[in-house]
Formats: structure tokens, sequence, C-alpha cells
């Protein structure tokens, strides 16, 4: 990114995104262009900043995080999204991720945390929390076989070109695993594991770990405990 992130700023309340912005200023590869403080003002100024991420309160008055986040992705799909929540309750955040969320920070972390956290989004190397996948697979778990799991997205081809090993990556991404417990579990570097896993969203057209797993399960590749 050699332009650097452009990120938005979007909470409620003028303390939280000062929070935020001090965290991140001592993110050289990251620049502020603008802050929101409701759901509808951080789609209007997606459409005018056009920032690469944005960091979202899942709770906000009028239009709250879960509605922003649809809206925008829906309208501009290459846009990392990532929740900021005081709870982790999965279940919201689960939503979140479905609708199109690339992962999620709680405001108690250690700004450390919260700095390697965007870094590894902004990269796509965040790994998605184990908790979370289980919540995926077990959603499908009641679905008849074959069901689409998104009819507004055309469903990938099944197989996908996938190579063995690109598809044994692709099971431990969607049980959770960090590119880094992947590479310990398969034998290989990180840059190798990061490599695949961009060679496996360009093949099957997905763009982030919750969609690489809903994949997984529907295609039989893992099941739930």
């Amino acid at each position: 990114m050699n332009r650097g992130v452009r990120l938005l700023l979007a909470d409620d309340h003028r303390h939280a995104r000062e929070g935020m912005r001090t965290i991140v200023s001592s993110l050289e590869e990251f620049t502020v262009v603008g802050e929101a403080a409701s759901g509808e003002e951080a789609l209007r100024m997606t459409e005018e900043l056009a920032p690469d991420m944005i960091l979202m309160d899942i709770n906000m008055p009028g239009m709250g995080g879960l509605e922003a986040v649809k809206a925008i992705k829906t309208s501009f799909p290459a846009v990392k999204i990532v929740m900021v929540t005081v709870s982790d309750d999965v279940s919201h955040l689960f939503e979140a991720l479905k609708k199109g969320a690339q992962g999620y920070l709680l405001k108690n972390l250690n700004p450390a945390a919260w700095r390697d956290y965007l870094r590894a989004v902004a990269f796509d190397e965040a790994p998605l929390n184990p908790d979370v996948a289980m919540s995926i697979l077990r959603e499908f778990a009641d679905r008849k076989p074959g069901h689409a799991t998104d009819p507004t997205r055309e469903r990938p081809q099944d197989g996908g070109g996938l190579t063995p090993r690109e598809r044994d990556i692709l099971q431990e991404v969607a049980r959770g695993q960090t590119n880094r417990e992947i590479a310990a579990l398969l034998g290989l570097s990180e840059h190798t594991v990061k490599n695949h896993l961009k060679n496996i969203l360009q093949k099957l057209h997905l763009d982030n770990r919750v969609q690489l797993t809903r994949y997984a399960y529907e295609r039989g590749m893992v099941e739930p405990e």
C-alpha cells in the first residue's frame, strides 16, 4: 500500500474517536482522513473520502454499526471495516462479519494489540476468531445441503481449482488458525501461507476469511464440533 492506508473513524462519542486517533497516530502506514459520528455520516464520508479502512463502533444511534456495514459494503465492497465494541458478544460480532466486516477490536485492548491487529487486517493477515468460526459452522449445520448462503452473491463453483496444498490451508483457515499456526502445522513459511491464501481468495472470488469458512463448510471440508 504505497499511498498508505486511508482510515475513517466512526463512533458517536467524541472521546472514543480521540482515543482511536491517538492509537493509530503512531502507525506510519495509516492516515486518518475523517471522523463520523453516526452510521449515516460514515456512509456519506465513505463516498466522499474513499477510505481504505473504517473503524466502526457497533452501537450508534440512528443507523447503527451493523446497518452501516451492510450499506457501505454493498456500495463499496473493497473498503475494509473493523468493528469496535466494548463487548465480545459473538452473536453481534458474527452478524457484523456476515455483513462484510473484516474483523473487530475490543475497546479495552491495549494500544499495541490495536496496532498489531490493524496492520494485520490492512495486509490481509488477521485470523478469524475460533469462536466466530464455530458460529459460522453451527449456523450452516441446520441448513439443507445445497442451500445458498447468500442469494445476492454468485456461488463459487465447487472445487474452485484449488491445489491439495491450498485445500489444506483453506481447511485450517476455516478452523480459525492464524497464518503462523498454519505455517507451523504444514511446515511452510508464513510468507508462503500468505501467498497461498491470496491465491485461494482470487480463485474462489471471495473477499475474506469469513467467506472462506462458509465456503469450506458448504463443501464438507470442515465439520462443526
